[in-house]
């Protein structure tokens, strides 16, 4: 019999977290095989900890991680795959806007012999025209940059069996994109299609903010094309500028023309000068993230473990 382990990231969702057990454990218990729910509170500020822990004493196969400190939502993902027991781990958030009984389907494709079960967003309700458009440009955009096949649509719901879940805790560096991870490591992969629905209730814990840092944390962690075409830039503008320069020459001592004016000198230099700090911009990111490598801290520090054996 299969042990399947359903991993949730929880910061601050004491509105919506009971919901999300009910629902997530009447699932798991209709399934052909056993179970456990391992919640990951990231630093919670709200009840959530104190709810999950109460639901915990009634049912040990519900297990807590709690953190330290907010280390951020991939980080979550992370030590929930770390600390997981199944033969295949399921990954989800707690706003129930990834539905839970969406579960039985990629258990379903699991057992036609999948490693990854990824499930992609037919349709997105409840969110508004920016997001959407955004997030739909965000993908794509993505898939264009990096050097790996990511699916465009997807989030972090989806399941990977054992021995990519092996392969996953190997892999220790600090700024993850854990679904661009998921897709670097291979393995036999398939879809499945669903509708992402409303929020349950409370605010989303990702902003347009943290979507730029992840979008950024994407594009680092798998592709050098924003260097290149730095560099590319960089020969397109001194080809351009060397070619004004011998117009100017041109006009000063062959057309006997003398060039006026301080505006368009300001707007090339306005011009230059932007090009060379956004190509300083790119690869401040990525000399940070060498540092952040160099550090060699942990991913994260659990303060308290519930229903987990002591390692």
């Amino acid at each position: 019999m299969d042990l399947y382990s359903v991993v949730i990231p929880l910061y601050n969702e004491e509105e919506v977290v009971l919901e999300c057990i009910r629902r997530v454990s009447g699932v798991l218990e209709e399934i052909d095989g056993d179970y456990e729910v391992i919640f990951v509170n990231d630093g919670s500020r709200d009840r959530t900890m104190e709810l999950v822990q109460k639901e915990c004493e009634k049912n040990r196969k519900l297990k807590v991680l709690s953190f330290s400190r907010n280390f951020g939502h991939q980080i979550a993902i992370t030590a929930g795959m770390d600390h997981a027991q199944g033969d295949a781990v399921i990954v989800m958030d707690a706003d129930l806007q990834d539905p839970p009984e969406v579960i039985k389907d990629l258990i379903a494709k699991y057992k036609e012999g999948y490693d990854v079960v990824y499930a992609v967003r037919s349709k997105r309700k409840g969110e508004t025209f920016f997001k959407k458009f955004t997030s739909k440009v965000f993908y794509r955009f993505l898939r264009y940059m990096c050097n790996i096949d990511i699916p465009v649509d997807t989030g972090d719901f989806r399941l990977i069996s054992r021995k990519v879940c092996n392969v996953m805790k190997s892999l220790t560096e600090r700024n993850r994109y854990v679904r661009g991870l998921v897709s670097w490591v291979g393995f036999k992969q398939a879809a499945v299609e669903y509708v992402r629905e409303e929020r349950f209730a409370g605010e989303t814990k990702y902003p347009l903010r943290k979507m730029l840092k992840l979008s950024m944390d994407g594009i680092t962690s798998f592709s050098t094309k924003p260097l290149t075409m730095s560099k590319n830039l960089g020969f397109l503008t001194a080809a351009a500028g060397f070619i004004y320069m011998i117009v100017v020459v041109l006009q000063k001592f062959v057309f006997g023309k003398t060039v006026q004016g301080w505006a368009s000198l300001a707007v090339l230099i306005l011009l230059l000068g932007g090009i060379q700090l956004i190509m300083l911009g790119f690869i401040g990111e990525y000399i940070a993230r060498i540092f952040d490598e160099s550090k060699n801290r942990p991913l994260y520090i659990i303060e308290e473990k519930i229903n987990i054996e002591k390692e």
